[in-house]
């Protein structure tokens, strides 16, 4: 898939969470689903702060301070070959929520989050087109991605959460 295709979809994933903001009750954003896992609030953090943290891997490719013939593992060519995670439940690697603690954030955080977010894609999008492959970054789980790979990564990564959206939403339904 080409970047300009990875651009458009990853902004209309965005889209598509900053939407699912304004369906969520106010009083249901930060509330633990009665059958466990995150709150709406805990979704948004993580995903958005995993998504700032992507780019700052893009910038590493960008700059070139790794370049290496090392690329993607086992999983990383699983991933970016069939667009989405392996089945089953994933866990953050504990290095990663270290940088990135899950919290529970009020929905005027995430909207700023969202911005950000969009403001390094905008940012970073004109900067990837020239980047050499060879320059990558490491990913806890996948390997080393270049920067082509680390925007999919994030648009597959987004997509992946929306349907832990969809799961808090039912479990909030069949509850209600």
């Amino acid at each position: 898939m080409s970047i300009a295709k990875e651009y458009k979809l990853l902004n209309q994933v965005l889209d598509n969470y900053r939407a699912q903001l304004d369906t969520i009750p106010d009083d249901e954003f930060d509330v633990t689903p009665s059958k466990g896992g995150w709150s709406y609030a805990e979704v948004y953090s993580h995903i958005m702060q995993a998504t700032l943290l992507s780019f700052i891997a893009i910038d590493r490719c960008v700059m070139g301070n790794k370049p290496t013939k090392d690329g993607l593992n086992f999983w990383g060519r699983y991933v970016m070959l069939l667009h989405r995670f392996p089945p089953g439940k994933i866990k953050v690697p504990e290095k990663a929520l270290s940088k990135m603690p899950v919290t529970k954030i009020s929905k005027e955080e995430a909207k700023n989050l969202i911005i950000k977010c969009r403001k390094r894609v905008e940012e970073a999008f004109p900067s990837i087109h020239n980047v050499p492959l060879k320059n990558r970054s490491k990913h806890p789980r996948l390997g080393m991605l270049n920067a082509a790979q680390w925007l999919k990564f994030i648009r597959i990564h987004l997509q992946h959460h929306l349907k832990q959206l969809q799961r808090i939403d039912r479990n909030f339904s069949t509850n209600g």
